[in-house]
Formats: C-alpha cells, structure tokens, sequence
C-alpha cells in the first residue's frame, strides 16, 4: 500500500503543493477509485467527536467498513490512535437500540507522510 500511495503520489502531485495533506488526500482519492464501485466514500464526514478524513460505507451489507485518517509528519499509529480517540466507528454502530448499520467488520487505516524523507507509512487494524 505504500508503494502504491508513494507512486500516485510522485507521479499526479504537482511539486509546489506536493507536501500538504489536501495533496495527500487527492492521491489517495485517486488511489482508491475503484473502490467507488463497492463504496460510498465519504470525505471529512462527521463521525463520533470529530470529522473523520475518508470513511467508507460498504455497499455489500456484510463487507468491511474502513475509516481512514491521514497524517502529515506522523505515523500511522497517531492516526489510528485518533480514529479510536475521537470515536469515529460511532458512524456504523447505528443509534441506540439500534442494531448495528454494518455487521461487517470495522478497519483503521492510519497513512502517514514524512515531508523530509517522503516516506509513506501505512498501518491497518480492526477495531
């Protein structure tokens, strides 16, 4: 996943605005387009305390759910640790006593951008 990200990246981002996270998160537009055909993605969505970078609603009833945070100059575990902290898994948990909008299971997807190196990182975990 890395090397993917760091491809899109270096290939379609201009290099004046290539180290800012609205770049980053047009790459990463990019990169999971097709995921469009299984996926509503949504960008900046309100989940739990906070406004989650992309979340994506499964079509499939029983597919994975992903929620995905980007860091610039961090690590993917700041961005998974936000996903926790602020509660953004809220958004498929339905309301109360409710069940569940989605059964399937829930992934964290912390990437990260080093401006120095240029180095992505990338890290997944269920919640």
């Amino acid at each position: 996943m890395e090397e993917i990200l760091k491809f899109a990246h270096d290939t379609e981002a201009p290099i004046l605005s290539y180290n800012s996270e609205s770049e980053l998160a047009a790459v990463v537009n990019l990169v999971y387009l097709s995921a469009r055909d299984k996926y509503r993605v949504e960008r900046e969505d309100k989940a739990g305390e906070g406004y989650v970078d992309f979340i994506f609603y499964p079509e499939r009833k029983n597919a994975d759910a992903l929620i995905l945070e980007l860091k610039i100059d961090g690590t993917p575990e700041e961005a998974i640790r936000q996903i926790r902290d602020q509660n953004y898994a809220l958004r498929f948990k339905g309301k109360l006593g409710e069940a569940p909008k989605y059964p399937g299971r829930i992934l964290a997807v912390g990437i990260s951008y080093d401006r120095k190196t240029k180095k992505h990182f990338c890290k997944v975990e269920v919640l």
